[in-house]
């Protein structure tokens, strides 16, 4: 019963199933469209049998004169060959030459009254055959108009029925070979055509969130199991650079969460090895204050990465972005100039986008935030503009140290860090929400830096 479950086997019986349904159909079409055509043929023969031999009658004055020659020309066993027989009746109903197998049965059956009247057909059972036996009469004219009497013409059916019974044997026999047949082919096509199913049923067995290294690796084709084939294939990357990413990060979360904690318990036990003094304690308490708040920085960094992961933002409101900007630029300000930077912005009006707004908020603080962070003179520029192509291009420039060549492709990785960037305070979340948050909003980040000589932080967005 469990291989009767199977797609391909029930693949195989509709197809077989429908296959009969059809050919139920066409053989009973094909036997009436036979059985029809056979009576149709005998009618006709008998029609033509009857005219050939009411055209060799003599009629004189209103009689039918016999005509031996004619039935000589057919001998009795030709007739019983043939299933033929004759009779001629006068207008007195009186039989005066008859001839074949079925005399008995030639009996007047019609009463004609006029000269146009068509012949007439009937069918009988011979008692001593029980073969079906088709009749036709029609009156015999005198000068096409005067009904002078009735010529009768039989042949049996035996034929008709013999050939419509081999055709049924035919139909029998041959129609469920086809339908074994149409299964069996049905049942090879099908096993053939899932054979990639099956692969990909035998993989996914193997895979295990530790090992999602199996691949299909299936010849490429357009088909349905190709692209399906592909796609799993493309989903097990998909879910194999996810899974390798989330054991980096847990792996990064915890290395970045240890360090502050590590040093908590450091502070703690070295102060409880002794009595100090007041002034050690209130050091202490600063000193545990500091990465207390280094700890809660980079929690709420993780909840803000962990919200931003969403490839959609949560929120879509129309956001006016030039606002937006400028609220940002006008708060970090004041941070710029404590450092003794210049911060400056050169935003179009009434730039709009639909998304999150706090997100968008997170996205150029941190972005602003590294451009002070990482510039010890000099200035910060922020440049809003809608491009032709429907696109919101910001950028955010500095004079700052600038980024090495090989850190680029990594510095949007979570807890990436470049070296030049160790001494300054920072969790490496801060760029890896932005992109999340850019690409939340179909958009997206790029970078151009060189050491010495700044960096250039281009955000696209769409616009509204």
């Amino acid at each position: 019963m469990k291989h009767l479950k199977t797609l391909r086997v029930r693949f195989a019986l509709w197809t077989a199933a429908l296959l009969l349904a059809v050919l139920t159909l066409f053989s009973f079409f094909i036997y009436i469209r036979t059985a029809q055509s056979l009576a149709d043929t005998v009618d006709s023969e008998l029609r033509l049998a009857a005219s050939q031999a009411a055209a060799e009658l003599d009629i004189h004055d209103k009689e039918v004169v016999p005509i031996d020659d004619f039935f000589k020309d057919m001998p009795n066993l030709s007739l019983r060959e043939h299933g033929f027989s004759f009779r001629i009746v006068d207008s007195a109903g009186q039989m005066f030459q008859e001839y074949g197998p079925y005399q008995a049965l030639l009996q007047p059956q019609v009463d004609f009254t006029a000269s146009d009247q068509p012949g007439v057909f009937a069918t009988f059972t011979d008692p001593a055959t029980r073969h079906q036996v088709r009749v036709y009469t029609e009156p015999i004219l005198q000068d096409n108009q005067q009904i002078v009497g009735q010529i009768q013409v039989a042949r049996n059916l035996n034929s008709n029925r013999q050939t419509l019974n081999q055709l049924l044997v035919t139909l029998w026999i041959g129609g469920p070979l086809l339908v074994v047949v149409a299964g069996a082919g049905g049942y090879f096509l099908a096993a053939r055509a899932l054979a990639p199913i099956d692969k990909i049923t035998r993989t996914a067995r193997q895979i295990s969130a530790r090992d999602l290294s199996a691949r299909l690796n299936l010849p490429h084709s357009e088909d349905e199991a190709g692209r399906l084939a592909a796609t799993f294939d493309s989903m097990l990357s998909r879910l194999e650079d996810s899974f390798q990413r989330e054991r980096r990060f847990t792996a990064d979360a915890s290395h970045e969460l240890r360090t502050p904690l590590a040093a908590m318990q450091t502070i703690l036990g070295s102060t409880l090895a002794r009595r100090r003094t007041l002034t050690e304690y209130e050091q202490v308490l600063a000193d545990l204050g500091e990465e207390t708040e280094r700890l809660h920085t980079l929690i709420e960094g993780l909840l803000q990465l962990a919200r931003s992961e969403n490839t959609s933002p949560m929120v879509t409101d129309t956001i006016n972005l030039s606002h937006l900007l400028t609220d940002v630029t006008d708060s970090l300000r004041l941070l710029a100039n404590d450092k003794g930077l210049e911060l400056t912005a050169d935003i179009a009006e009434n730039l709009t986008v639909t998304g999150d707004s706090d997100a968008l908020i997170r996205l150029f603080v941190n972005l602003l935030d590294n451009a002070i962070k990482f510039t010890t003179q000099g200035y910060i520029k922020v440049i809003a503009l809608r491009r032709p192509q429907g696109q919101i291009e910001i950028t955010i420039s500095d004079t700052g140290a600038g980024i090495a060549a090989a850190d680029l492709p990594y510095i949007f990785g979570r807890f990436y860090r470049a070296d030049k960037s160790r001494s300054t305070p920072g969790i490496g979340l801060g760029l890896a929400i932005a992109a999340r948050v850019a690409q939340a909003h179909s958009g997206a980040i790029r970078v151009e830096s060189e050491i010495g000589k700044g960096t250039v932080f281009t955000v696209q967005l769409a616009t509204t």
